[in-house]
């Protein structure tokens, strides 16, 4: 994790901790430096990150400004942090359905701009929130940047292993959303019925540098998954 998003975090906790509603005003970027110890630049970037996110917003002049919270349990379609560190709040876990290691198909391949057969890291999970189960979830891992997975590693936070163990810099995703109905596999593994809706996003994950190393699928519950998306000021 980058030290910025560590601050953006540390503020999203601090504005949960302290009960702040919308246009509760937040400290100061000079008292956030003292309280975090790091230089404006980083405050600044973290404070940009949380505008992003829809979490604050700031008035030039007035201060910075929390914004109204999102409700509890949605998805913010704009993140890409990871289940857990985005339902920090609730019991998050996953159950893992497979791991190994496959030759990239043509959709694998273009995503992940490698040459087809070449050596991916395939992740299937089945994620829960609260013990309820809320998507399957497929990754396909560049095996340069990820070597290695296993069933322990995969039962936690793949993003906090890729960020904390790995050392990747994440820097951006590309997200693609189809509305589809479920296959019969699917469907038992969501514990649904064969041709129910849901909610199919296709996300590239790229590292700061622009290089992409993960696919993934997510296949919502229809049921048990609700999202937002939270529009901020063009500048």
């Amino acid at each position: 994790m980058l030290k910025y998003e560590e601050i953006a975090h540390n503020i999203e906790r601090y504005i949960r901790e302290h009960n702040l509603r919308q246009n509760d005003k937040l400290p100061s970027t000079e008292e956030m430096m003292n309280e975090y110890q790091v230089s404006k630049s980083t405050i600044v970037k973290a404070l940009s990150y949380l505008q992003q996110k829809g979490m604050i917003y700031q008035l030039r002049g007035s201060g910075i400004f929390v914004r109204r919270t999102n409700r509890k349990g949605y998805i913010n379609l704009f993140e890409n942090q990871g289940f857990t560190s985005l339902f920090d709040y609730s019991n998050v876990s996953a159950k893992v359905l497979a791991i190994e290691e496959l030759g990239a198909n043509e959709e694998v391949a273009e995503s992940l701009n490698i040459a087809v057969g070449e050596p991916v890291l395939y992740v299937k999970r089945l994620r829960y929130i609260e013990e309820q189960i809320f998507c399957v979830e497929e990754s396909y891992f560049n095996k340069m940047t990820v070597p290695y997975v296993n069933k322990e590693i995969a039962e936690q936070s793949l993003y906090q292993y890729l960020t904390n163990v790995l050392k990747v810099k994440i820097g951006y995703s590309d997200k693609f959303l189809h509305v589809i109905k479920l296959s019969e596999q699917v469907a038992q593994l969501l514990e649904l019925e064969k041709d129910d809706p849901a909610l199919l996003t296709e996300e590239i994950f790229h590292k700061g540098n622009g290089e992409p190393f993960n696919f993934s699928k997510i296949t919502y519950h229809y049921v048990n998954s609700q999202f937002y998306m939270a529009s901020v000021e063009m500048k």
